[in-house]
């Protein structure tokens, strides 16, 4: 077998940030309690739980012991915010830019009189914290049959995208919303707030996808913009495997493959991907002694 690694893939100039803020302020000393996973990786979270970083799963200053708190990549809602502030907090904004300009656009739209609709999922924390934006005028559609869309709208629409979808699943959201709705909607605003290294992540996945015949994509199992690639290699035809770490590679995955590619999402950490291929390797000198 030949292995393949995605020109693009592992952390994004975001991940890295936060994760580098976290270490230094763990290197200082500091207790850190972060609101929610500073990433969406389980490894990197339990090397910063290492080095004494908390988390608080709530996402709040609920319950939080430290003195200084982190706020993760995916950034908060502007309640959460303004709690920080109140309770005193020290504190570590590691937002990712794409988030923190998805939060300014939802901000700025609401301000303007404008219904804000996130095409985004609604469990995601990232989400989550860009509808806590909207001033009480926003809403979240999952997917771009646009089930979830309630009969009246408001004449005035913003629109923005969940930072990690793919520029054509946006397109089409917007599409169909302007073709099923255009009758209601008097004024439209589309903010393109998607994030440039997970698009240039996807097109590597794409081409990549046309090289190979297998493809195995690393990444937290709770990582959209993982889960994203995935969904982009299998839409190509290939045969596809999302795994968070070695381990869960199993042999008969590769029997009959002769090309196999690489790839992992933007919370990825090297060292889950170099074991990844590692272990690729070792299974491809086994098939070739027969073992």
């Amino acid at each position: 077998m030949k292995i393949h690694r995605a020109r693009d893939m592992g952390f994004c100039f975001g991940v890295r940030r936060a994760v580098d803020m976290m270490q230094e302020a763990a290197a200082e000393g500091r207790l850190v309690t972060t609101l929610g996973q500073v990433v969406h990786n389980p490894q990197v979270v339990e090397q910063l739980e290492a080095t004494g970083i908390a988390v608080n799963d709530s996402r709040t200053v609920n319950g939080v012991s430290t003195s200084t708190v982190a706020i993760t990549a995916h950034g908060v809602g502007e309640t959460v915010v303004r709690d920080i502030e109140q309770q005193g907090f020290d504190v570590i904004d590691t937002t990712c830019q794409f988030v923190a300009r998805s939060q300014r656009a939802a901000r700025n739209l609401a301000e303007r009189g404008f219904a804000v609709i996130i095409f985004g999922d609604p469990t995601h924390p990232e989400v989550k914290g860009v509808l806590g934006w909207c001033r009480g005028r926003g809403m979240v559609i999952p997917d771009e049959s646009l089930d979830d869309l309630p009969d009246y709208l408001p004449s005035k629409i913003g629109v923005i995208s969940q930072t990690t979808h793919t520029p054509e699943r946006f397109a089409q959201f917007v599409a169909n919303l302007m073709a099923k709705r255009v009758d209601q909607i008097t004024e439209i605003r589309v903010v393109n707030v998607l994030c440039n290294a997970t698009t240039s992540q996807q097109a590597a996945t794409r081409d990549l996808a046309e090289e190979v015949d297998l493809m195995i994509v690393v990444g937290g199992h709770n990582s959209a913009n993982t889960r994203h690639l995935a969904d982009l290699s299998r839409a190509n035809g290939v045969e596809t495997y999302h795994v968070e770490t070695a381990d869960e590679l199993c042999n008969e995955w590769f029997e009959g493959h002769e090309d196999v590619g690489v790839t992992a999402g933007a919370s990825t950490p090297d060292f889950s991907i170099d074991a990844v291929a590692q272990r690729v390797e070792e299974i491809s000198r086994q098939q070739t002694a027969g073992v």
